[in-house]
């Protein structure tokens, strides 16, 4: 592995974080890129943070070129995000992805994802629905285990981050893509564990935004890399990091202001079993973003599912209205000597989001949804910022970074 890929939020950028850049180098990576959520988040939500501080975060602590992985793929399921994020690292050039996985065990992983793109697969899969499956992911656990009942597939189908790691496993197949699956075993906190729990110098992320929420950044050092520290200092200094509470009640407005009739979320993307008139009902009656994915929720339709559904229809993204891939390569950040690997990139590349709007109809669809998030996110800071910061902020250049 030269070009080493890595699919990630830094949401924030933690100790786990800077392991698993120094990981790739040990495993031979002379380069490190990153597809990094721009805007959304898988979780469905807004942030903490901008991207210009966790594009500064990853530069200082190892990365060596970013892109923008766009909102509308950020803010999407395990299988959309996986396949933005492998498209964008295959067109960039990169020959190895670096991912986390309970069970970094790269066999299985592919073995399992070949499973899932099967024709018996999708069988069993809606035989196991049919059947009165209580959610999505017990449904796929009983179809893998009942093709592969010794496989040890179906167990592996059972952690958060295995899940993931299948993905990105498939969507390396189902692509072509010319990457080399390098999983890598998860350091310290489980995902979403509490601080405190065994995990010692790392943490979740989620679990660090609940503690930056509390007590500000200050309070985050023992998790984070020195390197990243000054930059979540000024962001928090300037007003930049997230106000929730405000993006809840601006996201639950621009909800509101799209109820027109009982039919107005049916071209929501994601829609589906009738998903648009259970989300116009809860809009009805929710007086809180919270309150409103707590109506939708069910065992069947996961917590996270709804929030980003909620904020899709929030934000007008349309079924069908985007390419089901990234069409072009937002360089957000870069170490100036990596420069030269982006010359053969298989997207349109560059650092102006202006002028990859203006290459074709798909690229100006996916600039105008990332603005969109991006209108929201400027707004709802501690300090909001005027529209249009996407268009004005320049390329991170890691030396320009360490002169500051």
């Amino acid at each position: 592995m030269y070009f080493a890929g890595i699919i990630a939020e830094y949401d924030p950028f933690h100790n786990g974080h800077a392991w698993q850049l120094a990981a790739a180098r040990a495993h031979g990576a002379k380069y490190v890129a990153v597809a990094l959520s721009c805007g959304l988040t898988q979780r469905g939500a807004l942030p903490l943070l901008p991207e210009s501080v966790r594009v500064a975060a990853a530069l200082a602590s190892g990365a060596d070129l970013v892109f923008a992985l766009p909102a509308p793929y950020a803010c999407a399921g395990a299988e959309a995000f996986a396949q933005a994020g492998v498209a964008l690292l295959s067109a960039a050039g990169c020959d190895g992805l670096v991912f986390g996985a309970e069970t970094p065990d790269p066999a299985l992983l592919t073995q399992t994802a070949q499973l899932l793109l099967t024709q018996d697969y999708r069988t069993a899969l809606r035989a196991a629905l049919a059947n009165g499956a209580r959610s999505f992911a017990v449904a796929r656990q009983a179809a893998v285990q009942s093709l592969c009942p010794d496989s040890g597939a179906a167990a592996l189908l059972d952690k958060p981050n295995n899940n993931l790691a299948v993905e990105y496993c498939k969507a390396i197949l189902s692509q072509g893509a010319a990457l080399t699956p390098v999983p890598l075993g998860r350091q310290g906190a489980d995902h979403g564990q509490a601080l405190g729990s065994g995990g010692g110098p790392y943490a979740s992320a989620s679990a660090l935004r609940r503690l930056w929420a509390a007590s500000g950044p200050e309070a985050l050092t023992d998790y984070l890399p020195p390197s990243a520290l000054p930059f979540y200092r000024q962001a928090r200094a300037q007003g930049m990091d997230t106000d929730f509470a405000a993006a809840h009640l601006a996201q639950l407005a621009l909800l509101r202001a799209r109820t027109t009739g009982p039919d107005c979320f049916a071209g929501v993307r994601g829609v589906s079993e009738g998903l648009d008139r259970r989300l116009y009902a809860a809009v009805q009656q929710a007086v809180s973003w919270e309150g409103l994915v707590d109506a939708m929720t069910t065992v069947r339709y996961p917590r996270a599912r709804m929030r980003r559904l909620a904020l899709d229809a929030a934000l007008n993204y349309q079924a069908d209205a985007l390419p089901a891939l990234p069409p072009y390569l937002h360089l957000l950040g870069a170490r100036r000597e990596a420069l030269p690997l982006l010359k053969n990139a298989a997207l349109p590349v560059g650092h102006s989001l202006a002028k990859l709007a203006r290459h074709d109809p798909a690229c100006a669809k996916v600039a105008d949804a990332q603005r969109s998030a991006d209108a929201l996110g400027t707004l709802c800071r501690r300090t909001p910022a005027p529209l249009g910061e996407r268009y004005r902020q320049k390329i991170i250049f890691l030396p320009d970074l360490l002169d500051c």
